[in-house]
């Protein structure tokens, strides 16, 4: 719990790189743990660390397939990498998901830099 705690602080000081390795270590013992697993997703993302980033949140939708955060991830993350057809097709199973016709827009949430307890918000800036 003391490495959890220590890796959010280093996310929410910017520090992703730490945040990272933090996280790798408490998901080698709770590998399990889907909160680990979404913040690690989110340090590689603000990184640009892109493919381990779409690793992790692709590992989160295996399990929960309608988890509109990580939906809403990978579909930045794969825009980061100019994949924007695979994007949008993330987008357009979110839009159906949710009933919400906002996520066909490229960008239209952000990921933030905030703490898990603040997730919303996908944006480029990290």
């Amino acid at each position: 719990m003391l490495q959890y705690r220590a890796a959010i602080a280093a996310f929410e000081r910017r520090d992703f790189g730490e945040a990272v390795r933090l996280l790798t270590e408490v998901l080698a013992a709770e590998p399990d743990n889907h909160s680990v697993l979404e913040l690690r997703a989110r340090a590689h993302f603000h990184r640009a660390s892109l493919a381990p980033a779409e690793a992790d949140v692709r590992a989160i939708l295996v399990r929960r397939p309608t988890d509109e955060y990580a939906n809403v991830l990978l579909a930045r993350v794969l825009e980061r990498q100019s994949r924007h057809a695979e994007a949008m097709g993330v987008r357009r199973v979110l839009a159906v998901i949710t009933g919400d016709p906002r996520h066909l827009e490229s960008g239209s949430a952000s990921v933030g830099a905030g703490s898990e307890r603040d997730r919303p918000g996908l944006s480029d800036a990290g």
